[in-house]
């Protein structure tokens, strides 16, 4: 059984071939950048050229995408975009346009002359595919698993942060854990407009997962044997945008906090976990800190025996006073969120769950 995994970040895409056939340790990989990544570096190429560009496609991660086409309207360079493009930026349309950019429909943008095109996704299947042919490798698949960080399409009036807490709140304590967060193709809740897009840019015959990034590196985090013992574990995983702990007992998720980690110095984000572990942090307080929230389902739980980090902005507790250990699942930090995605995928399509197992072992259990 072939399954690509593919956990799209904001610095980087890490990619994972996995292999049933092979040992774990000769199944190829990749560390990329990320699509947004891809997408910044067009448009200040476009900036730098003085043209206009036109960005077409589906939803996908903001953050330096949008930031370079603010740039590119500050440096007074025209911004044409159809309504899915725009929606990388805002679900709310008409923000997009307030933001100078001009919206068109797609026979508008096929008629469009002088202007650098720009497409936006996600999932650089092609190119995945094809740099692992380049070296000599099969790329025919069972299934492709794909993490995207997804804010949810937000109502009008409703803050983006809260809207994605809330989701992550209603879904933490999901009878099958934190592979909650992880969807097949057909089962993509509406609100989840950047997995749909996903799904959108894949062959409808490819059997396809997507799952929210987070969860799905401190899925793949508790792979690693150092993480097994403790009944009390609180796990965080600092990405390159956002950071998002999880303190768990007994498997059970008694509390979580999610913030942007650009927000975060050190000594904030070690008091922020400290709380969390005690129990005594506020959904209000790091609401107030521009982070997505907090939660706490039992302030009497057992504190944490141990502090696991992984993600790739890891580093901002590399002198932290909670002597914090960095999780290396199955030897390789970077390629946690794929296999997150892969014990997600074994729990939404049981059929692979043997092949998973025999691969990665056993599957973390609760006490």
């Amino acid at each position: 059984m072939r399954i690509l995994a593919v956990d799209v970040g904001t610095g980087t895409q890490d990619v994972l071939l996995w292999d049933s056939e092979q040992a774990l340790e000769n199944c190829p990989q990749l560390v990329m950048p990320a699509p947004t990544m891809i997408v910044a570096a067009a448009i200040r190429a476009a900036t730098a050229a003085r043209l206009p560009i036109l960005l077409t496609g589906v939803t996908q991660g903001g953050g330096p995408c949008a930031w370079a086409m603010e740039d590119h309207l500050r440096a007074g360079l025209a911004v044409y975009a159809t309504p899915d493009a725009a929606r990388t930026f805002d679900d709310e349309l008409e923000k997009v346009a307030g933001l100078g950019v001009t919206l068109v429909s797609d026979d508008e943008a096929r008629a469009l002359r002088d202007v650098q095109r720009i497409a936006l996704r996600d999932l650089y299947l092609d190119r995945i595919l094809a740099t692992l042919a380049a070296f000599g490798v099969p790329t025919a698949l069972d299934a492709l698993a794909v993490a995207v960080f997804d804010h949810g399409n937000a109502p009008p009036g409703v803050s983006d942060r809260t809207f994605r807490f809330d989701y992550i709140a209603e879904t933490v304590n999901a009878p099958t854990g934190l592979a909650a967060f992880a969807f097949l193709r057909g089962a993509i809740p509406p609100r989840l407009t950047r997995m749909e897009a996903v799904a959108r840019t894949v062959d409808p015959d490819l059997p396809l997962l997507v799952m929210d990034t987070g969860p799905a590196a401190v899925l793949g985090a508790l792979d690693d044997p150092a993480l097994r013992a403790p009944r009390s574990l609180l796990v965080a995983n600092v990405g390159n945008f956002h950071t998002l702990a999880f303190h768990l007992v007994d498997g059970r998720v008694v509390g979580l906090l999610e913030h942007h980690t650009g927000e975060l110095s050190p000594a904030e984000l070690e008091t922020y976990l400290e709380r969390l572990g005690a129990g005594t942090i506020t959904n209000q307080e790091v609401f107030d800190d521009q982070g997505h929230g907090a939660l706490v389902a039992d302030p009497v739980a057992p504190r944490p025996e141990r502090l696991a980090v992984t993600g790739p902005r890891r580093g901002l507790l590399a002198e932290s006073r909670l002597a914090p250990y960095l999780a290396v699942p199955h030897g390789d930090m970077m390629l946690a969120g794929c296999f997150g995605l892969l014990r997600a995928y074994a729990v939404h399509a049981p059929a692979a769950a043997p092949a998973v197992e025999a691969s990665l072992g056993a599957a973390w259990q609760a006490h």
